[in-house]
């Protein structure tokens, strides 16, 4: 038979999962910047190869936003904060 666990314990494990649960880095169109610039932020910041660089600058610059990583919050959001020190508008998803 299997020990149940404590509230906070359970609450831990609920908090420690949402956090590690799959999020996006999003990069949003803001017209002030060029592609150039934002293609070497996303090679910089999100260790993006040229080409996926490039597509995502596109899909952003056409939708108006582009899901430009995948991962953690924690693994996220020094790259969010890189890109936005860049003055580049991102959000975490």
């Amino acid at each position: 038979m299997k020990a149940k666990e404590s509230p906070e314990k359970q609450s831990e494990q609920v908090k420690k999962t949402k956090e590690e649960e799959a999020r996006f880095l999003i990069l949003h169109n803001d017209d002030h910047h060029s592609f150039d610039y934002v293609i070497d932020a996303l090679i910089s910041v999100c260790e993006h190869d040229a080409e996926q660089a490039t597509q995502c600058t596109l899909i952003t610059h056409y939708k108006g936003k582009c899901d430009v990583k995948k991962g953690s919050f924690t693994y996220l959001s020094p790259m969010k904060k890189a890109l936005v020190a860049r003055e580049l508008t991102a959000t975490i998803d």
